[in-house]
C-alpha cells in the first residue's frame, strides 16, 4: 500500500515485545530512557511531496524490493541543498513517473522544478551518487538502475543526460555508487557497486516461512557480479577500467560502497558490503590498480567468521583517533558491525559499543552518522525495512515496515566511544515505520544543524527536521578544489579547546543515496575558535584559521598556511 508512515501496532508475541516496541526495552536493548524528540518529519508541510513505487502491481520480481534512493547537492549554485529522489516504477511496463528534482526556496521548503530543470530519469532507479562530473564545479547526478545507468550533467542548474557521451551506461543491476579520486589526478573517477545478474527470465518463485509468496534471496539466483570502475579521461568523458583495475577477481552482491584511506598511504581505497558474501576491501595500489585485502584485513566478515547480509555502509572516524572505521547494516537476526581500524587491521567491536543487540530484529539500509545533539559525539540513525515478510509485525498493513533507529553518541569513563538507542524509536513524538532504503544527511533549512531526507520503498518520502531542544556549538566547512568542486577524500582536522576531531570530506556511504559533502562538526559547549587542518589528495597539507564557530566557513585548495 502506497501512503506515509503509520505509528507503530505491537502485534508481537510477548516474548518479543520488549524488544519491538515502547520504553521497557531500554533495560535489555542498551536504549535510553524515553526523550524529548530530536526529529520531526515535515516532508509534505514543506512540499516535499514524493511517493516511490515499486511496481504498479507486485509480482515479487527480486528488484521491487530493493528501491530507492536519495541525493542532496546543490542544483543551481544558490548554496541552498536541492534534493534528487530516485524513483524505481514497474520493470514490467518501463517509462512511466520518473525521478523528481526538488529545489530548496529557503528554510527547506520545497518546489518541485523537474519539468524545467530536468533530470527526470524514467529507468528502473535505484539509488544516486551526486558528484562533479566534468569539473565545472557544480554537482552532477550519476543514477544506478536495474539496467543501463545513467549521467545527468549539470549544465547551469539544467540536468541533461550525458550517458552516452559520457561512456558510464553499464547495463549491469547497479545499487550504490560513489565518486573519488583515487589516482589523486585532480578529476573524479566513479565507482559503481552492482548486486547480482537479474533478468524477468531469470526470475524465481519463493514463498515466506507463513506460506505466501514472497521476495527470494539473492543466494537464490547465484549470480554475483563485478563492480564497476570508470576512470575520468576530462572533459566529462570517463573509460571503463574495472578488469584492469583487478576487480574481476572478486565477484559479490554488492549493495553499499564508501572510499576512504584505511590504511593511511596517501590513496584512496574502497568498502564495498555485500549481500550474503564476503564484504571487498579493494586496497589501492597505485596507478588505479586495487587488490582485495577485506579478510587479511579483518573486515570481510563479522567475528564469528560469517558472511552477513551487508546493504547500508560508513567509513567514519568513530572514536577521534584519526583512523577510518567501517560501519555496515544487515538483515533481521545479524546485528549491524563496526568494524574498528587499527593502522589498517580491523576488529568486530560492534558489541562494545552497543549497536548490536538492538539491531537484531530490524533489517538496516540507509544510515547517517552525525553530531544531532552537537555535543561533540557522533549519533548514529539507521534507517530499516524488511526485504522478506517480517515475523513480528510492526505494521498489520505492511508486512515489511519497520521502525528506524537513533543511537545517541557518548563517551565512557575513560572516553571511549558508545551508543545508546534513543526512544521513542527514529528520535521522534510518535514511533514510526515503515520500509525504509536510501538515506541522506545535510543541513536543509541552514540552521546549523543535521536534517535527514529517507526514502521508503512503495511509500512517501520523509523529511526528518532536527528540532533537539538542547544543542550545543557547532562548525560548518565547505572544503573546495581550486575549480570549486567539493575536495572529496580530503582529510579534516577540527581543534576545539583540547580536543581534536577527525572528518572526511565525503557523499558516499549510506546505501543508494548521496549525502551533503560539507563537513559538519557539533562542539559542544566549547566556544573558542576552530583551527583547522585539511590533509588534500596530491597536495600538501594547509592550516586555516582560527575560525569562528557557529557558522559556515569556505576552505579553498591555495589559500591556508603550511601546517604548524
Amino acid at each position: 500500500m502506497l501512503g506515509a508512515r503509520r505509528f507503530v501496532r505491537c502485534l508481537a508475541p510477548a516474548a518479543l515485545a520488549l524488544a519491538a516496541c515502547g520504553p521497557e526495552a531500554g533495560a535489555p536493548d542498551g536504549s535510553v530512557p524515553a526523550s524529548t524528540p530530536w526529529f520531526r518529519e515535515v516532508a509534505r508541510e514543506r512540499g516535499l511531496d514524493w511517493v516511490h513505487v515499486r511496481a504498479r502491481e507486485p509480482r515479487y520480481w527480486f528488484p521491487e524490493i530493493m528501491g530507492g534512493g536519495v541525493g542532496l547537492l546543490d542544483l543551481d549554485g544558490d548554496g541552498r541543498l536541492d534534493v534528487y529522489l530516485v524513483q524505481s516504477g514497474d520493470l514490467a511496463a518501463p517509462g512511466g513517473a520518473g525521478s523528481r528534482v526538488f529545489h530548496n526556496e529557503g528554510g527547506a521548503r520545497f518546489v518541485d522544478v523537474t519539468e524545467r530543470s530536468g533530470g527526470n530519469d524514467t529507468g528502473y532507479g535505484m539509488g544516486c551518487a551526486c558528484g562533479d562530473a566534468d569539473g565545472d564545479g557544480d554537482s552532477d547526478v550519476f543514477v544506478t538502475r536495474v539496467g543501463p545507468d545513467a549521467l545527468w550533467r549539470n549544465d547551469g542548474g539544467v540536468l541533461r543526460d550525458a550517458t552516452a557521451e559520457a561512456g558510464v551506461g553499464d547495463p549491469a543491476w547497479g545499487t550504490s555508487a560513489a565518486w573519488l579520486d583515487p589516482d589523486a589526478d585532480g578529476d573524479l573517477d566513479l565507482f559503481v557497486a552492482n548486486y547480482v545478474r537479474w533478468s524477468a527470465a531469470s526470475e524465481l518463485t519463493c514463498r515466506s516461512p507463513q506460506g505466501g509468496q514472497d521476495y527470494c534471496s539473492p543466494l537464490n539466483y547465484d549470480a554475483p557480479t563485478r563492480d564497476t570502475l570508470y576512470r575520468n579521461d576530462g572533459a566529462g568523458r570517463f573509460t571503463d577500467v574495472s578488469e584492469a583495475a583487478g576487480l574481476g577477481a572478486a565477484f559479490g552482491n554488492g549493495l553499499g560502497v564508501v572510499p576512504g584511506d584505511f590504511d593511511e598511504d596517501g590513496r584512496l581505497d574502497v568498502y564495498v558490503a555485500n549481500d550474503m558474501m564476503p564484504n571487498q576491501l579493494w586496497m589501492n595500489q597505485g596507478e588505479l590498480v586495487f587488490r582485495d585485502r577485506a579478510l587479511l584485513a579483518g573486515c570481510a566478515v563479522n567475528m564469528d567468521g560469517t558472511a552477513q547480509a551487508g546493504m547500508g555502509v560508513a567509513a567514519i572516524d568513530v572514536e577521534d583517533d584519526g583512523d577510518l572505521d567501517l560501519f555496515v547494516t544487515h538483515l533481521r537476526d545479524e546485528t549491524n558491525t563496526l568494524y574498528r581500524n587499527e593502522r589498517g587491521l580491523f576488529t568486530d567491536h560492534t558489541g562494545p559499543l552497543g549497536l548490536g543487540t538492538p539491531s537484531l530484529p530490524f533489517t538496516g539500509f540507509g544510515l547517517a552518522f552525525g553530531d544531532f545533539d552537537r555535543d561533540g559525539a557522533l549519533d548514529l540513525f539507521v534507517v530499516n525495512g524488511a526485504v522478506t515478510r517480517n515475523r513480528t509485525l510492526y505494521d498489520a498493513a505492511d508486512p515489511y515496515a519497520e521502525p528506524d533507529q537513533l543511537y545517541r553518541g557518548t563517551r565512557t569513563a575513560t572516553g571511549a566511544a558508545r551508543f545508546e538507542e534513543v526512544l521513542p524509536r527514529g528520535g521522534v513524538a510518535e514511533p514510526r515505520v515503515a520500509n525504509g532504503r536510501g538515506a541522506a544527511c545535510g543541513d536543509l533549512d541552514d540552521d546549523g544543524d543535521l536534517d535527514l531526507v529517507v526514502v521508503e520503498n512503495g511509500a512517501r518520502v520523509s523529511l526528518f527536521e532536527n528540532v533537539h531542544p538542547a544543542r550545543g556549538h557547532w562548525i560548518g566547512l565547505s572544503v573546495l578544489e581550486p575549480n570549486g568542486r567539493a575536495a572529496l577524500g580530503a582529510r579534516v582536522e577540527l581543534t576545539s579547546g583540547a580536543r581534536t576531531f577527525h572528518r572526511t570530506v565525503e557523499s558516499a556511504g549510506s546505501y543508494a543515496s548521496s549525502h551533503d559533502p560539507r563537513v559538519h562538526c557539533g562542539l559542544g559547549p566549547d566556544a573558542s575558535p576552530v583551527t583547522v587542518t585539511v590533509h588534500w589528495l596530491g597536495a600538501p597539507a594547509e592550516r586555516f584559521g582560527p575560525l569562528p564557530i557557529d557558522q559556515r566557513h569556505v576552505l579553498k585548495r591555495g589559500t591556508g598556511s603550511p601546517p604548524r
